[in-house]
């Protein structure tokens, strides 16, 4: 007599259970809504604000850091919400918001919450999508 495993379904195809429904949508709420923040932040940069020019003149980094920093903002905001991408630009957006939140505790420390908040729900959908981003760089190597 053989045994017929039968796929249940709270189980995914690798074996692992499936995130229920709620959370799901849950992070795919925040992807969303970091999605935005991260274009709110990026069209300044990327517009040469003189507000933006005059923080980066402040860093050091000019202009082109500036702008740098607004396109690889709004790179990940719209990697954010590719099912396929989403992870890995999440964990990159972690990078990001390490660097802001560290400048904002250093030159404006009373404005440190919402860069920390950020990087939080940043970290938050980085760890929530790990596997997904484990299995996009294993598929790259192939």
């Amino acid at each position: 007599m053989t045994a017929i495993r039968t796929e249940s379904a709270s189980e995914s195809t690798a074996g692992r259970p499936r995130r229920p429904r709620a959370a799901t949508v849950g992070l795919w709420v925040l992807q969303v809504l970091l999605a935005g923040v991260f274009v709110m932040a990026a069209v300044p940069k990327i517009g040469a604000d003189p507000v933006a020019v005059a923080g980066f003149d402040l860093l050091g980094l000019g202009t082109v850091g500036m702008v740098v920093v607004g396109w690889l903002e709004l790179a990940g905001a719209v990697a954010l919400l590719v099912p396929r991408l989403c992870g890995l630009a999440a964990t990159c957006q972690v990078a990001l918001m390490v660097g802001a939140t560290a400048v904002t505790v250093v030159l404006m420390p009373a404005m440190v919450a919402f860069p920390a908040l950020t990087l939080v729900a940043v970290c938050v959908v980085a760890w929530a999508r790990r596997r997904d981003t484990a299995a996009l760089l294993r598929g790259l190597r192939r």
